[in-house]
């Protein structure tokens, strides 16, 4: 009788686990719906984005996406116009992104940018492609 009790319920538990369907576990890092805006900027690559912002300052803040020649015969991107859909900076103004680290012609781009409001010369950092942005 526990036998046949065993299968009964056993019958149960995987009769009902095919109707439901697996578990679906959440990821262990649920992806943020909106960046971070900090007033200021005091993490690990905040120089190098300052240095960066300087050095395209000095090539006018091209507003043309492309690669533009840098310093120590490298090259760095410039993404055109950033159209700050999610309203993760101030509204009203228009806005170009920039890399931020040079690398040769062509060749991968990374996750870190600055985000420039040409008018007023803002500048914000995001180390993780809008994730966050640190102003500096």
């Amino acid at each position: 009788m526990a036998t046949l009790a065993r299968s009964v319920a056993l019958t149960i538990v995987l009769v009902g686990a095919a109707l439901l369907g697996p578990a679906v576990a959440a990821p262990p890092t649920a992806a943020r719906a909106f960046a971070a805006a900090h007033s200021s900027c005091t993490i690990t690559g905040c120089a190098d984005a300052r240095t960066a912002r300087s050095g395209w300052q000095s090539l006018g803040f091209p507003t043309s996406r492309g690669w533009y020649h840098w310093s120590d015969g490298e090259y760095n991107f410039a993404g055109g116009q950033y159209n700050n859909y999610e309203g993760q900076l101030p509204s009203g103004a228009t806005y170009y992104e920039y890399d931020v680290y040079p690398r040769p012609y062509g060749a991968h781009r990374d996750a870190y940018r600055i985000v420039v409001n040409r008018s007023t010369g803002t500048t914000w950092y995001s180390p993780d492609h809008y994730a966050d942005f640190y102003k500096l």
